[in-house]
């Protein structure tokens, strides 16, 4: 429910706080007092479209504030969570308008755009009028209200979810038809590169690999000539070794006749043949190791060239050329299955569409059969709201060519003035007062059906008499015992009905420069202050005690 409504600086209202209650508040008070600035002030707060005219005179900006208690599980607080807003505690909405046109929106003082506070607050307050073109006369909301009335939830979660699997069913023929198409155009060129692709058997890392080994042989084939080289050098024809060894042995025996010359050589020569020996070990013993086939690393470097080439071909590194195979191969697979599937999933999809086709012709049957039982709902509301030849009718059509999640009906709201003459749309056919009237009829019939927490009526007595505004004052107390209800009224039976009573009225509020300035004051009144308030909306300007008289007997047959 509202629970609060704070305004500054709008029109005549410089600053107000009104509190609401539960049950039915009406607010009452002469022409011109500020009643539509209130609900214009409401309906800005609530997302509607801004205007640097709401702003007051010589300020630069107005505000509007709503605060909200709604139950944990409102479909508003469901809003907050899904938009990362702090769904606890009241529910407060606050607009901002600047005088030059500009407005910002805040819900639980997070800043949000107008149209997340406009789905908040539509959720929160509907406000039904003579000349409102929300709420009950949108075209949009029949379907729901017709469902909300008739309990139809289950039937609509079925083809909710019928139509989801139809959906999806079509969607996974739709990609398999359109990969297999694409396929098809490529089939040469697929064909091609698998037996290309399965013939060269790349494997994931094999380039690394393959790189990493034609380095380290390339390196030991630059080494191994080198050592080659000495080995020949050591061991071959032209090697000093046995030339050495012959010197050696020679001084070795001349080495008695003159020890102190020859042996210092000789041990010299000796350790020399000593370290070339050594040498020529280390050198067969390196030759071992860097022995290896150069057709290897033939072999390793056409390997390596191949995938790379193959690379460059299809534009992918080589690590992606086994993925790459793997799925033309199943293109390939595809377009050689590929009718067997489409046949398939065509299969599922006509299954799917069958089952939607049934679950949304049982709640079609069903909202057939709402339809009659809210018509005949409203009719029994219409006689008393002085609508006795007048006609509500749901008006239904079917067409299975507009299916949806919400099935393939299209519903609206006609009405019939009077026998004989053509229904239409409720907006278009119904007169300001008698559009009021069906809507309240309507809204009755759905009582807390498909309804937000706060219900505003706006002058929707007026042009009726006496007995029509009795008729409608008591249906307006029977809404507020499911929901909250606020009454801008004319009618002093409709404001004898309500629980609360706010008097609206203009009041000095000082001035500037040479100019008095007037503002909007909102008093609750009680008592005799209400009492006298009931009598001049019965008599006018000049309060008879007859007046006075009939208004306590209006106030005393509600008690």
């Amino acid at each position: 429910m509202l629970v609060e409504l704070s305004i500054r600086d709008i029109v005549l209202i410089d600053r107000l706080e009104i509190g609401f209650r539960r049950g039915l508040t009406v607010m009452t008070g002469e022409t011109g007092a500020g009643k539509s600035i209130l609900l214009d002030a409401l309906t800005l707060a609530l997302g509607g479209r801004g205007d640097a005219s709401l702003v007051r005179h010589g300020e630069t900006q107005g505000q509007v504030t709503a605060v909200f208690d709604v139950p944990a599980d409102h479909p508003a607080r469901r809003l907050l969570t899904e938009n990362a807003i702090d769904p606890d505690g009241d529910v407060i909405l606050r607009r901002i308008q600047a005088a030059d046109g500009r407005t910002r929106a805040f819900v639980n003082d997070q800043a949000v755009g107008v149209s997340l506070m406009r789905a908040i607050g539509a959720a929160l307050v509907e406000i039904h009028g003579q000349h409102d073109d929300r709420a009950l006369v949108d075209p949009a909301a029949h379907r729901e209200l017709l469902d909300a009335f008739g309990a139809l939830d289950a039937e609509r979660r079925a083809v909710a979810e019928a139509w989801t699997a139809r959906r999806t069913a079509e969607a996974a023929l739709a990609r398999h038809r359109t990969r297999v198409e694409a396929a098809r155009r490529e089939v040469d060129y697929l064909r091609a590169a698998v037996e290309e692709l399965t013939e060269l058997g790349p494997e994931p890392g094999e380039e690394e690999r393959l790189a990493s080994a034609r380095t380290a042989m390339m390196k030991v084939e630059k080494v191994a000539g080198d050592l080659n080289d000495a080995a020949e050098t050591l061991n071959g024809s032209g090697s000093p070794i046995p030339e050495i060894a012959g010197l050696w042995k020679r001084l070795e025996r001349k080495a008695a006749e003159a020890p102190h010359l020859i042996a210092p050589t000789v041990d010299a020569l000796g350790r020399a043949l000593d370290a070339l020996e050594e040498a020529r070990t280390g050198l067969d013993h390196a030759l071992a190791e860097t022995a290896f086939d150069p057709r290897q690393l033939e072999k390793t470097e056409e390997r390596l060239f191949a995938l790379r080439a193959a690379a460059r071909k299809h534009q992918v590194s080589c690590d992606d050329l086994p993925a790459l195979a793997e799925r033309m191969a199943a293109d390939l697979a595809e377009i050689d299955a590929g009718e067997e599937r489409l046949a398939v999933l065509a299969a599922e999809v006509e299954a799917a569409r069958v089952a939607y086709d049934a679950v949304s012709a049982v709640l079609s049957a069903r909202r057939r059969e709402t339809a009659r039982a809210l018509e005949a709902a409203v009719a029994d509301e219409l006689p008393a709201l002085k609508l006795e030849r007048a006609t509500f009718l749901v008006e239904m059509s079917s067409n299975a060519a507009q299916a949806s999640g919400d099935g393939i009906d299209v519903v609206e709201f006609w009405v019939r003035t009077n026998p004989g003459t053509r229904p239409g749309p409720m907006m278009k056919v119904a007169s300001g007062g008698e559009l009021s009237r069906f809507l309240l009829a309507l809204k009755v019939a759905l009582a807390d059906r498909g309804s937000a927490p706060t219900l505003v009526f706006d002058e929707i007595d007026t042009g009726v008499g006496g007995a029509v505004a009795e008729a409608i004052g008591t249906r307006l107390a029977r809404l507020s015992h499911g929901v909250q209800v606020i009454a801008v009224t004319h009618a002093p039976q409709v404001a004898a009905r309500a629980g609360g009573h706010l008097l609206i009225a203009k009041g000095a509020a000082g001035s500037v420069g040479d100019e008095e300035r007037v503002a909007t004051r909102v008093t609750p009144i009680e008592g005799a202050v209400r009492r006298e308030e009931i009598a001049r909306m019965l008599a006018g300007a000049t309060i008879t005690a007859e007046a006075r008289a009939a208004a306590e007997r209006l106030l005393a047959g509600t008690e």
